[in-house]
């Protein structure tokens, strides 16, 4: 009984680092599809936080409706797109978003769910009150990377459309 419970928590673990690792590697070609097709570059997003400036966000790509139990408000974060740059395989590294309470109702984050288990997520949990600011960290593990990464989180809260997406990328050398 053991031996068979060992087995299938080893594949359950086993699976997800190697769904990780297609994600990865799905991301890297689509990334050289594009750069191969496109005539005009896409600039990217500073990482420097003292130069960012806030970005009003109300809605998300793939809209859920805020939680019925909570008043909507709106959001603006510091940033949503950040690069780490070059970082070391096996190199864990984190970034924090700063998230400002806009609107007239406090700010409940639920949840921030990461699209990977690379990616483990930490957030302000008690409500934001209008005006104040949160924070959302997402820590990542580089150990089963190689090359050019881009991750995701979304981040469900009381807002009008949700989850709102914070996306990073980091290049993983040996």
């Amino acid at each position: 009984m053991k031996k068979t419970l060992s087995i299938i928590a080893l594949s359950i673990i086993g699976f997800g680092l190697v769904s990780c690792k297609k994600e990865n590697k799905e991301a890297q070609s689509t990334a050289t599809v594009a750069a191969d097709s496109s005539a005009t570059a896409t600039p990217t997003a500073s990482t420097d936080s003292a130069s960012a400036t806030a970005t009003p966000v109300t809605t998300a790509e793939a809209g859920t409706p805020a939680p019925s139990n909570q008043p909507s408000t709106t959001v603006a974060l510091s940033e949503s797109n950040f690069d780490f740059g070059n970082v070391k395989k096996g190199d864990k590294v984190q970034h924090i978003y700063e998230v400002t309470n806009t609107g007239k109702n406090p700010l409940v984050i639920s949840e921030v769910k990461p699209g990977c288990g690379c990616t483990v997520p930490d957030f302000t949990k008690e409500p934001i009150m209008p005006g104040k600011k949160g924070k959302i960290t997402l820590h990542f593990d580089s150990s089963n990377f190689d090359g050019n990464v881009n991750k995701y989180a979304d981040v469900f809260a009381n807002v009008e459309k949700a989850p709102i997406k914070l996306t990073f990328t980091a290049n993983i050398q040996p």
